[in-house]
């Protein structure tokens, strides 16, 4: 498995993490009232484990399963991996800030964040887009 598959599975796992223990803490909260701010963590449960756990880990699966360059590149079997690395910091930094954001309550920081996700989808996008192609029939 490619380096980049096992960070950013690795970096989903712990997002999948946080988002349970954010939302068990939530659950808690409704059942015995103990701390009213722990409600103002949802956006960070919603981007932790939307973007963090679900989109990163099929990117890092898609990352290792889709098709390679074979013969066109041998020295860079998978095409331009700096918008999969890129794809990586952003997603993180997104769903990072826009938890921070939005359990302060800062809409501009969760805007902010939110942005940083959109920008590494579509980085991983550039990345994946040439390997997606129709099979050849032998």
């Amino acid at each position: 498995m490619p380096r980049l598959s096992r960070c950013m599975i690795r970096a989903a796992l712990g997002h999948l993490a946080l988002g349970f223990l954010i939302g068990g803490l939530m659950l808690a909260h409704k059942a015995f009232p103990y701390a009213p701010w722990v409600m103002r963590l949802l956006p960070w449960h919603i981007h932790s484990l939307f973007i963090g756990w679900t989109v990163q880990l099929a990117f890092g699966v898609a990352y290792w399963i889709f098709p390679r360059f074979a013969l066109e590149r041998p020295g860079d079997p998978r095409g331009r991996a700096g918008w999969a690395w890129a794809s990586f910091g952003l997603l993180n930094a997104g769903a990072l800030s826009a938890g921070l954001a939005g359990a302060a309550g800062w809409g501009v920081g969760l805007a902010v964040g939110a942005g940083l996700e959109a920008l590494g989808v579509f980085a991983f996008a550039i990345h994946l887009w040439p390997r997606v192609r129709p099979a050849v029939l032998q």
